[in-house]
């Protein structure tokens, strides 16, 4: 009988640097020898985290549409689809972030329909620090108290907190961070790292080696708040195409169109939760992304190439009415198009408020 599965599943909230850990620890996995698969989440079709990942050459299946929580059958067909072509050894997750009661909407369920397919490692969700000091001190974070509600609700469910961007964090900010969660939730265990410069992934793949400590009660949670504070953002998905008589370079599309909404944004005194714009030609690829209102324009990713075609993906989670989140992007695109002297098509663009969570499967205790 083959061994069971290694079930990964990193939460977080929107833009605390998920897909960035992910990609570190399915190099370590590999480095084990392990076949590593990855399941991304997102309510629309069109995720910058996805392509991100395989243009890393990682094995990706995207759930899409809306939540694992809320599609549980979803998640396990794209598991049961990896099985089909390769059994993997190793699956890591990545759940919408924001979302919610993970516990009892997904690991429960999956241990107890799934029975010894799987083996379960602790539940690890990062903290992002740029909302983190605001919230944990009890400041606003630039959100609503439904939103924070669920900022504080995943960390609530951690057994792990990874206390995230500690580069970029002075030592007193980091630990005011480790201390506020001490005295707010107590008994979990937290490590500080950079999922960017891989500082202490070492540590995250030592405990993620473990099994998931039993679940003697689950968390209660207001699914009302939680789908208000949900409804409060903004959800865009938007892909387009730049095509130029001459060479554009992709770091320069990527930043100067997240820096483009950055500016808007700020103008409309709406907070980002998080935005990412992705550019991709020819096997390259650039990743800008944007995390908070005081945070700056950072390029993730660097392909330091040029291309008269580039395809651009744009994901946008900002609390703002679709419609407004909408002309802001447009708007942002056609600027950069004329730019770059391109023409800009856009062949997809999707804009919502998130519906109420409905999770398939809730287990209580």
């Amino acid at each position: 009988m083959s061994d069971p599965i290694q079930f990964v599943m990193v939460g977080g909230f929107l833009g605390a640097g998920k897909t960035t850990l992910i990609a570190k620890l399915a190099q370590k996995f590999q480095a084990e020898g392990k076949h590593v698969c990855v399941v991304t989440n997102d309510q629309a079709a069109g995720l910058v985290d996805t392509e991100l990942l395989r243009s890393q050459g990682l094995e990706v299946n995207e759930v899409a549409g809306s939540c694992f929580c809320c599609n549980f059958n979803g998640l396990t067909d794209a598991m049961d689809e990896f099985d089909r072509r390769q059994r993997p050894d190793v699956i890591l997750a990545e759940p919408v972030g924001s979302c919610t009661d993970l516990i009892a909407t997904i690991a429960m369920p999956m241990m107890e329909r799934l029975g010894g397919r799987f083996v379960h490692s602790p539940y690890a969700v990062l903290l992002k620090p740029s909302h983190g000091l605001r919230i944990l001190s009890g400041q606003s974070g630039g959100f609503s108290p439904k939103a924070e509600y669920i900022f504080r609700k995943q960390l609530e469910e951690a057994e792990i907190v990874l206390l995230n961007r500690i580069d970029e964090l002075s030592a007193e900010e980091v630990q005011r961070l480790t201390t506020y969660i001490h005295e707010q939730y107590p008994g979990r265990e937290v490590i500080g790292i950079s999922a960017r410069t891989g500082e202490n992934v070492d540590a995250v793949f030592t405990s993620l080696h473990r099994i998931a400590s039993p679940r003697d009660t689950t968390m209660e949670v207001d699914y009302d708040v939680y789908a208000a504070g949900e409804a409060e953002l903004g959800w865009l998905n938007c892909t387009c195409t730049l095509g130029g008589k001459r060479p554009i370079a992709l770091d320069a599309v990527a930043t100067d169109l997240v820096e483009q909404l950055r500016t808007q944004l700020l103008a409309l005194n709406a907070e980002p939760a998080h935005l990412k714009v992705l550019c991709s030609s020819d096997g390259n690829t650039s990743v800008a992304n944007l995390v908070s209102s005081d945070s700056s324009t950072f390029l993730s990713v660097s392909s330091d190439s040029q291309a008269t075609e580039v395809k651009v993906l744009v994901n946008a989670r900002v609390c703002l009415t679709p419609e407004a989140l909408t002309l802001a992007v447009r708007t942002a695109i056609q600027t950069i198009a004329d730019q770059f002297e391109a023409t800009a098509d856009i062949s997809q663009l999707e804009s919502f408020r998130p519906g109420r969570p409905v999770p398939t499967h809730r287990i209580t205790r």
